[in-house]
C-alpha cells in the first residue's frame, strides 16, 4: 500500500526532450533550417489544398484525393514541429504529460489516415490506367468521400486502439525522452513496470499497418507498370511520370515507418534522423513532387495567380 502512494505520488508531470544535439550553434541552424522548411510545408501544402478545391479543371478524383493528402500532410507537419522548433532555442526542453500524448496521439491518428490517403491514390491510379473506360463510373464522387471518410476513421481507430495502452501506464521516475519529440517506443519504455505486452501492441499495430499498407502499394503498382506496357509511348510517359511521384512518395513516408515499428534499432542517432526525416520532411514533398513534376497543377496555379492578382491590378 505503501509503495502504491509513493508511486501516485511521484507520478510524471512532465517529459524532457533531449532534441538533436547539444551544441547551441549548431541547434541555432537547426532553428533556422526547420523553420523555413515548417513554412514552406504548411504554405506549398495550403496552395494545394486552395488550388485543388478552386480550379475546376482539377475537380477528379486523383487531385480530390491529392487536396486531402495535402491537408494531413498540413496537419503532420504541424502538431510536433512547432514545438520542435521552439525547444531548440529553449535551455529547458520539456513538455507537459498531456501535451506529450496529444503529440503521440496526432502522430499515429495523422500518420494512419496518410497511410490509407496512399492507398486510395494507388486504387485510383489502378481504375485510371487499368481499367480507363470504368474510371469515372467507379470513382464517383461518393466513392472518393467514402475513401478519404475511411481513412480518417481507420486512421483514428489505429490511434485509440493503442494509445490507452500507454496512457495508463505508471510513470513515475523517469522523464527523459531522447528524441525531438514524444514516440510512442521511447514514452512507453519509461514506465514504472514491464511494458511487453505494450510493445507487443505497437509492433502489431504501427509495425503492421505500415508493412501491410506498403505491400498492398507496391502490388497495386507492379500491376500498373505491368499494364501500361501495353499503352503507347505518349501514355506511357505521362503513366510512368505519375506513378513516379506517388511511389517516391510511398517509399520516402513508408520506410522510416517501417524500419522505427518493425525492426526497433537501439542506435538513437539514426532513429532521430528517421523521426526528423517523416515529421519535417516528408509533408513537403507533396508541394515538390506533384507541383514541379505536374503540367496540369502548374497551369492550375497560374490560373489561381491570375484570379486573385488580375482583380488587385484592375482596381
Amino acid at each position: 500500500m505503501e509503495s502504491l502512494e509513493q508511486l501516485n505520488q511521484s507520478q510524471v508531470s512532465e517529459f524532457i526532450l533531449l532534441g538533436l544535439t547539444s551544441s547551441q550553434e549548431i541547434q541555432f541552424l537547426l532553428f533556422i533550417l526547420f523553420s523555413v522548411i515548417y513554412v514552406l510545408t504548411v504554405s506549398g501544402n495550403l496552395l494545394i489544398v486552395v488550388t485543388v478545391f478552386h480550379i475546376s479543371s482539377l475537380n477528379t478524383p486523383m487531385y480530390f484525393l491529392l487536396g486531402n493528402l495535402s491537408f494531413v500532410d498540413m496537419t503532420l507537419a504541424s502538431f510536433a514541429t512547432p514545438k520542435m522548433i521552439i525547444n531548440l532555442v529553449k535551455k529547458h526542453k520539456t513538455i507537459s504529460f498531456a501535451g506529450c500524448f496529444t503529440q503521440i496521439f496526432l502522430l499515429h491518428f495523422l500518420g494512419g489516415v496518410e497511410m490509407v490517403l496512399l492507398v486510395s491514390m494507388a486504387y485510383d491510379r489502378y481504375v485510371a490506367i487499368c481499367k480507363p473506360l470504368h474510371y469515372m463510373t467507379i470513382m464517383s464522387k461518393k466513392v472518393c468521400v467514402l475513401l478519404v471518410t475511411t481513412s480518417w476513421f481507420l486512421g483514428l481507430l489505429h490511434a485509440g486502439l493503442q494509445i490507452p495502452f500507454a496512457v495508463n501506464l505508471p510513470f513515475c521516475g523517469p522523464n527523459v525522452v531522447d528524441s525531438i519529440f514524444c514516440d510512442l517506443p521511447l514514452v512507453t519504455k519509461l514506465a514504472c513496470t514491464d511494458t511487453y505486452i505494450v510493445q507487443i501492441v505497437i509492433v502489431a499495430n504501427s509495425g503492421m499497418i505500415s508493412l501491410s499498407c506498403f505491400i498492398i502499394l507496391l502490388i497495386s503498382y507492379s500491376l500498373i507498370l505491368i499494364t501500361i506496357r501495353s499503352h503507347s509511348s505518349a501514355g506511357q510517359s505521362k503513366a510512368r511520370s505519375t506513378l513516379t511521384a506517388h511511389i517516391t512518395v510511398v517509399i520516402l513516408f513508408f520506410g522510416p515507418c517501417i524500419f522505427i515499428y518493425n525492426w526497433p534499432s537501439s542506435n538513437h542517432s539514426v532513429d532521430k534522423f528517421l523521426a526528423v526525416f517523416y515529421t519535417i520532411v516528408t509533408p513537403i514533398l507533396n508541394p515538390i513532387i506533384y507541383t514541379l513534376r505536374n503540367k496540369e497543377m502548374k497551369t492550375a496555379m497560374k490560373k489561381l495567380w491570375s484570379a486573385t492578382v488580375s482583380p488587385r491590378e484592375d482596381t
